[in-house]
Order: structure tokens, then sequence, then C-alpha cells
């Protein structure tokens, strides 16, 4: 395919020969306004090098310019050249590579099959997979599929917060109050209660905070007794959070939590020793960081048990000699942006030159409308509720519409959409933009929503089998572009063609939102053009094209739909 701001920079270079290609295409802009062209060259920077007026250098790039077979029109507008391409070309060659690639359009081998790492959702075991872990769920899930798309080899770890004093004082809280059958019965929930009550109980009883402190140092030490019932909550609580996994459709290449690396930390104890990085205070051992605006790290505390930055720095370079990752991504709340700066410095005193690959992806929290969640006083609504409700929702809706469809079809759409609709509306706002839950917002199909694009990629689909195999076949071969050439099949096409840019973007800044973004005006466009054009016309040749553009545009969304983990129903 064409690569039209290479080609436009191509051809502006010479006329501007103080200024190389490069800072060419760093000039070409995309016009929000389609009336301006479909690209735009800004010449106030070549004013400044070649001391003239803007309009009278846009004026001459554009007669220059002008008779290029790629452009159907050129036009100087003040100081700008408005650049509008050929049409059918352009369209012609867009459809054709998107339909050839089908499934694999929008993916490339820029990553060179280099392996990088992503962490994400991360859950704390024995305590509730609350709506506050979708963030970093869907949002690392999509961020993998992303670098997937984009050729590197992907490991996807689930870092289970298993390991640290809460255990201590979710045995302490099951050795006073607990029940084994309760917890058979419902792990995580009566779990909950637990840990609820041993902070209830410790405000009478401060006492119960050291008894807590003196069981995760037993824990540490691998007693037989507290080892047993920590890996009884650790197993209970994982075949709760794989249900909800299995829902969402993420899976993980590992489980290795903070458990795995107990016996990996005193290794990095003594390596910040041996360095001088380390010193006492008060009986604990720190790092302070101070010359670079970091308060100190705390690497132990003064019984001796350690902390998450010991943990991360053993985990970080168990990943580097494990993998020899080309980036190590981690999707965690901004809350733990300090954590991060300390940690990246002081994997860098420590001269792993590495550490410049560790890469803090921070989102934004999430509160409820009477309050910040918390697990401690048991404010939380439960993931699993949230995905249940929204099929809920979503089987209603299609068995009031569709009242004869199949128990078995409705149950499948109900999933794709319902669970679809909850983590379309994670990834539609920026993911550092903290927001409120709400079960109206969540449960809200209208407008710009994840069952919107789903809806238009099944349109697609039907559009596609009232074509008939053989037209479809036939546009699969080849089609006459010249009728891909109006309004909207124009802006249809330009989208189409930003998709695997789009897709480089989204990996560049780890904001998957940015794709979330393109498939929804892909699917508006795609309604105008549904709208606009008559696609099963009684002319072949015209019947041939217009189908082979829905086949292009239904291979964009449902490779989008794809990045963010969602399901592309055929039929809704």
């Amino acid at each position: 395919m064409i690569n039209y701001k290479e080609k436009i920079a191509e051809l502006i270079a010479p006329q501007i020969g103080e200024l190389g290609k490069d800072e060419i295409l760093d000039i070409i802009e995309l016009p929000a306004d389609s009336s301006m062209g479909d690209y735009a060259f800004p010449c106030f920077k070549p004013a400044k090098i070649l001391r003239k007026a803007p309009p009278m250098i846009a004026k001459g790039i554009a007669e220059a310019i002008a008779d290029a077979p790629i452009f159907e029109k050129v036009e100087q507008v003040n100081a700008y050249v408005n650049m509008f391409v050929s049409r059918d070309e352009f369209a012609g060659e867009i459809v054709k590579e998107v339909v050839a690639k089908d499934e694999d359009y929008g993916k490339s081998d820029m990553g060179q099959n280099r392996p990088v790492i992503v962490e994400y959702s991360s859950p704390n075991i024995a305590k509730p997979f609350h709506i506050g872990h979708i963030r970093s769920t869907v949002i690392g899930a999509s961020i993998a599929r992303i670098y997937d798309y984009l050729g590197f080899d992907v490991i996807r770890i689930n870092h289970l917060g298993d390991y640290g004093t809460q255990f201590g004082k979710m045995i302490v809280a099951y050795r006073h109050w607990g029940n084994r059958q309760d917890v058979i019965d419902s792990p995580i929930k009566t779990l909950l209660e637990y840990y609820t009550r041993f902070h209830v109980e410790a405000e009478k009883d401060p006492s119960l905070e050291d008894e807590a402190r003196a069981t995760f140092t037993k824990l540490e030490n691998g007693e037989k007794e507290e080892t047993e019932i920590w890996q009884w909550f650790r197993d209970e609580s994982l075949k709760e959070f794989n249900r909800v996994y299995d829902m969402l459709g993420i899976k993980y290449d590992s489980y290795a939590g903070e458990s795995f690396y107990s016996d990996k930390m005193p290794r990095f104890v003594k390596e910040l020793e041996d360095k001088g990085l380390m010193e006492e205070d008060d009986g604990a051992q720190l790092v302070r960081l101070d010359d670079y605006g970091l308060t100190p790290a705390l690497i132990t505390k003064s019984d001796g048990s350690t902390l998450y930055i010991t943990r991360d720095i053993a985990a970080a370079v168990y990943r580097k000699e494990t993998y020899n990752f080309y980036k190590n991504i981690y999707v965690v709340a901004s809350q733990q942006n300090l954590h991060f700066q300390q940690w990246i410095k002081i994997l860098e005193l420590m001269g792993y030159e590495w550490a410049k690959d560790c890469v803090h992806v921070p989102f934004g929290l999430v509160s409820l409308e009477d309050g910040t969640m918390s697990t401690r006083e048991g404010r939380v609504v439960f993931l699993e509720d949230v995905l249940n409700g929204a099929v809920d929702k979503t089987r209603e809706i299609i068995k009031e519409k569709n009242p004869d469809a199949s128990p078995e079809a409705v149950e499948e759409v109900a999933k794709a959409v319902g669970i679809g609709a909850v983590v379309f509306n994670e990834l539609a706002n920026y993911r550092i933009k903290d927001y409120v839950f709400s079960w109206e917002h969540v449960l809200n199909f209208e407008g710009e929503t994840g069952p919107y694009v789903q809806y238009t990629h099944a349109r697609a689909c039907s559009v596609l089998r009232k074509a008939g195999e053989d037209t479809v076949a036939k546009a699969r071969e080849g089609f006459d572009p010249s009728y891909l050439t109006g309004n909207s099949a124009h802006a249809l096409s330009t989208l189409l063609y930003r998709f695997p840019d789009v897709i480089v973007e989204a990996g560049e800044k780890y904001e998957p939102s940015i794709v979330t973004r393109h498939i929804v005006d892909i699917a508006q466009a795609f309604n105008k053009f549904y709208h606009d054009e008559h696609i099963l016309v009684d002319d072949e040749d015209e019947r041939i094209a217009k189908v082979a553009m829905v086949l292009a545009a239904r291979a964009a969304i449902r490779n989008g739909l794809d990045i963010l983990c969602m399901k592309a129903p055929e039929k809704m």
C-alpha cells in the first residue's frame, strides 16, 4: 500500500532543499475538516528558513506538485498546501489490501518478535475481585493485544498479591473467628468478612496487629501451619478469579506472584548492602533517594520482613534473566506512581542499564457514588456481579426484540454484548482519567458504546449474507474502485487506511482508548456509507465494489474489537 505521507514528503522535498524528508513528514497534517483536503502542509517553518512569506511558498509548492498522479486536486489556501488524493486509486489500494489481509489487517512486524512483558490485573489473594480491578485487567489485556498486533512476543503476567502482612491479618482473623465450611462455600466473601472484622477488632485490641506481623514472619519462614492456610486461601481465590477471567476471555502465561520471589530477595538485599546503597534506620533498612527528589524507600522492616519494593526488584531481575525482555510494562494504578519512581531509580543505582526498559503505565481510580471503595470496610462492588448484570440486561433486550430467537443464540449474544459493553466502557476514555462507577452508566447501551460497534459489525455481516457467496468471492478477487469515490465511501476509506497507524500510536502511548475511538469512527462511517449508498444494486460491477468495501469495514471493526478483547457477533 502506498504510504501517502512519505510520497507527499518526497514530492515536496525538492521544493524546499533546506528541509529533509523526515522534517517535512513531521510538518504534514491530517485536516480535521475534509473540505481542507486529505493532507495539508503548513508553510510557517519553511518560511523561517527560506525567508519568504508562507503564502508565497505554499503557492509555489502547490503549482509544483499539482500534476502528480496521486492527487485529484492540490490548492493553496493562505499559508497551507491542501492536497486531495485521487479517490478511486486511494479506495482501490486500501480496500484491496484490507480484504486481502482480512484478520491480519493492522498487524505488522515492527516488533521483530522481541519479548515484551505486560503485567496486569494482579489482584490480592483472599480479597474480592471488585470493579476497581477491571481497569488494570482490561487495559493491560488490550495493551498486550496491541503489542501482539505490532509483532512483539508478548508474555502476559498476573503478579498476584499473594504475600505481605495482610496475610498475617487474614490468618489471624481466620483463627479467631473463622469457620472452614464457610470459606469452602463462599471463599472470597467470607474472607472479606474476616478481613473487615480484623480491622474493627484491632481498633479495640491493638495487640492483634502484633499477632498479625508475627504470623506473617512465620509464613515468610515457611512454618507448616501458616503455609498450609495461606496456600488454601490462594487456591480458593484463584478459582474465583479464573471464573471472571474466563468471562472476559483473558488468559495469562504466568501467575507468579509476590510469593514466588520470597526466596530470591536475600540476594538483592545483600547486593544493595554490598553496593553501599542501603542504610539502617531504627532497625529498618532503607535506600535514601533525596538526591533524586524522592522519599526514602524501605527495603526491610525492623522485624526483618520485606516490602513490595524488595519483591519488585527481585521480580524485575528474574524477568530480565528469564525472558530478556525488550520492554517490561506494569499496568498499575496511578496511586503507585511514587513506588515505581523509587523502584526504577533503585534499579538504576544498582547498575541495571535495562531499568529504562521498565515502564509504569498508570491509570485513574474508580470510586463509588458514595465514596472511595474500601476492602477494609467491605464497601466494594464485585466485578462478577457487574458482568452478570450486564449479561442479564442484554438478555432481556434481545428477548424483547427477538422473541423467537433460540435460547442458545440469545445466551451467546448476551454474553458477547453484555460483557463487551462493560469492557468498552472501560476502554473508551483515557486510562489516566478517574471516574465514578455507576450501574446506570455501565448498563447504558445507547450512543457510542460497545454494543453500537458490535451491532455495526453484525450489520456488515448481514449485508454480506444477503449479497451471497458468489458476489463476496468476486469482491475478494477484484473490483472497480471508481464506484467507491463518493463522500461517504472516501471518508470510510480514509479511516480504514489510518487503522494500522492508530495501532502503532496506541502502542507508543500505551493507550487503548485511541483504538476504541477509531473503531467508533469506522462504525459511524460505515453506517453513513450504508445509508448513503445502495450496496446490493443490480449492476454487478458496482455491487461487487461496494461489497468489497463492506468486507474491508467488517475486517477493521472485527480486528479493532479483537484488540479490545471483545467478541464480534455476526448476528444481533
